[in-house]
């Protein structure tokens, strides 16, 4: 089976240790959600996760291989969608997708049907400018339907959602894990996930700030 691993993973941002000795395995169709209080690190993970930081000690692993070792396979498998939700405010919602689509190598990607499934086609020809907090979300999260990964790390996905909305991500969430893809999410609250393993980052926090590797 191939497996998404992190072994000893040690994290520190400046002078701070945020985490260490922390481990993960992830196979396919598998959720991870990252818990803990804020400042915990699950930030941190997930950039971590990305290829975005590079850990002190430890490494990743896909399929038994360093993806250090290779870092354009792992780009290519990853969605990484942070807390900007990085909507172009010139850019109609449409427009936003088809950039974002052809960024990541998918030109002729079906943006209006991504923009409806959550339930965003009616605001297909708005500026960016002129959407509300949820509905930049909402496109935000529309963007990993227009340009697949296998793995998608999700920071706060949530955030700005309606019961509406969170029913979409739900929805989306289950047809992305049927297919064998993998989730690691970071939250404070409940997502639309069944099955899910939590991973509680205040388990590995603690210890002497480290001297950095690189």
């Amino acid at each position: 089976m191939t497996r998404f691993e992190g072994r000893d993973l040690t994290c520190q941002r400046g002078q701070r240790q945020v985490f260490t000795g922390l481990g993960f395995a992830l196979p396919p169709g598998g959720t991870l959600l990252l818990t803990g209080p804020n400042g915990s690190g699950k930030s941190s993970l997930l950039r971590v996760m990305a290829g975005l930081l590079r850990p002190v000690a430890g490494q990743l692993t896909w399929a038994g291989q360093n993806v250090a070792e290779d870092p354009e396979s792992h780009n290519a498998r990853v969605h990484y969608l942070g807390h900007q939700d990085a909507v172009k405010p010139v850019l109609t919602a449409a427009e936003n997708l088809t950039f974002w689509a052809g960024l990541r190598g998918y030109p002729g990607a079906d943006t209006l049907q991504a923009l409806k499934r959550f339930g965003l086609a009616h605001l297909a020809e708005v500026p960016g400018r002129m959407l509300s907090a949820g509905q930049k979300r909402r496109l935000a999260l529309a963007r990993l339907l227009v340009s697949p990964a296998e793995l998608w790390l999700l920071d706060e996905p949530s955030v700005g959602l309606d019961d509406a909305s969170l029913d979409s991500l739900g929805a989306e969430i289950a047809r992305h894990l049927s297919g064998g893809g993998r989730i690691v999410a970071a939250t404070h609250v409940r997502l639309p996930i069944e099955d899910a393993e939590a991973l509680p980052l205040d388990e590995f926090t603690g210890g002497a700030p480290l001297e950095m590797a690189w």
